[in-house]
């Protein structure tokens, strides 16, 4: 008897085997890019900031760079205007980028080792001073001090509040108080920079206008040896005045003649009486042509006199301006001009505010969850787009 054959002829259809899951979607049950874009960026992020990130202390203060008020500005003013400081805003600024400058870090360093505090030892390294991708130049220092130093600005109070963080509360609290000493030192040399400005510009305006009224009257002077005269104008009024009482003397004869030709035509006093009419017409006419009339007469001398006179009496009463905005300016440069208050002194603080662990550690789940959806997305879309 023949024993019967079995043939395998495959698995029977819709029972195919199916190919094994990934090891990840294995060991976690979850989707292998969703393990990748946020599980494992949000579990090394957890281990650093939980376990790893050094707590970093934040001490604050608060200031405000102001003017005194005035009535109207001085010429101390204005040279601090001259120099880019129009308003206590700008001020604010200037001592802002001061801070957070190469000369800040350089004037706080003779103070403090920034180096050593912005890099104290059992620190980790994503937090110090070099990390391991920094540079140990200046340069590189005054990256890593800017990240540890921050200044913003209240346009409604016009307060600047400063923030300094260091491993230790006093490093913080250290460094605070050496920026705000420093950005006092800024506006002292603000002031005293202004002062000088202002009182140089003073003398030098005194200069020039004493140097034009020299000038002026160089040229008065000279006018009055060329024309030999030392007043043209009271020569012509003079003048004038001797042309009225010779016209005066010959109505007063045209008078006496009329009434005497009316009483005695043939009397032989009426020729002496018109010679001397004559004369005095002559005369009269004489006195009209040194006044006016030709180009020696007195008119172009007087014109060119009082252009002189008026010249020389406007660099005077610019030189006597002058000589007062100096002795303001000199005034002004004895006082403060502007100042830097402090309204909250460098607090100490009693616990670490940075890093914010929690909120980090939130803020990177967040991201990935969003990157993740995104990427999601548009892989749903490129896939439905090759099905069509």
């Amino acid at each position: 008897m023949t024993e019967p054959r079995l043939d395998y002829l495959g698995p029977l259809p819709g029972q195919e085997p199916r190919a094994p899951a990934p090891l990840i979607k294995r060991l976690t049950g979850l989707p292998w890019p969703f393990v990748v874009v946020v599980v494992l960026p949000t579990l090394l992020a957890a281990i650093y900031y939980l376990l790893i990130a050094s707590p970093r202390y934040v001490s604050e203060a608060r200031f405000i760079v102001r003017a005194p008020a005035q009535t109207q500005p001085s010429a101390l003013g204005v040279a601090l205007q001259g120099v880019g400081l129009p308003g206590a805003q700008t001020d604010a600024f200037a001592v802002h980028e001061y801070i957070r400058s190469r000369d800040g870090l350089r004037d706080l360093g003779r103070h403090y080792d920034v180096a050593t505090v912005l890099g104290r030892p059992g620190t980790d390294i994503l937090s110090r001073y070099p990390r391991p991708w920094d540079s140990r130049t200046f340069e590189g220092l005054h990256r890593g001090y800017q990240r540890f130093v921050t200044v913003g600005y209240d346009s409604t109070t016009g307060i600047s509040t400063l923030r300094v963080e260091a491993f230790t509360p006093d490093e913080a609290q250290g460094m605070a108080e050496g920026l705000l000493k420093g950005g006092e030192g800024l506006v002292n040399r603000l002031n005293v920079r202004a002062a000088t400005d202002a009182v140089a510009s003073a003398e030098q305006a005194q200069s020039e206008a004493r140097v034009r009224l020299d000038a002026a009257q160089q040229r008065l002077i000279a006018f009055r040896n060329r024309e030999r005269f030392i007043d043209p104008a009271r020569t012509a009024a003079e003048g004038g005045k001797l042309i009225g009482d010779l016209m005066a003397t010959v109505a007063g004869l045209k008078a006496d003649r009329s009434q005497l030709a009316a009483e005695a035509p043939q009397s032989p006093r009426l020729p002496g009486i018109d010679s001397r009419i004559a004369a005095f017409e002559r005369q009269i006419a004489l006195e009209r042509a040194k006044i006016a009339g030709d180009a020696g007469s007195l008119a172009p001398q007087v014109s060119a006199y009082e252009d002189l006179v008026q010249e020389r009496e406007f660099a005077g009463a610019q030189l006597t301006e002058a000589a007062a905005a100096l002795v303001l300016a000199r005034q002004e440069s004895r006082r403060q001009t502007l100042y830097l208050e402090r309204v909250v002194n460098p607090s100490r603080p009693d616990e670490a505010l940075q890093p914010r662990r929690w909120l980090s550690l939130l803020t990177v789940l967040a991201s990935t969850l969003l990157i993740f959806g995104i990427g999601w997305l548009v892989w749903a879309g490129v896939r439905e787009h090759g099905q069509a």
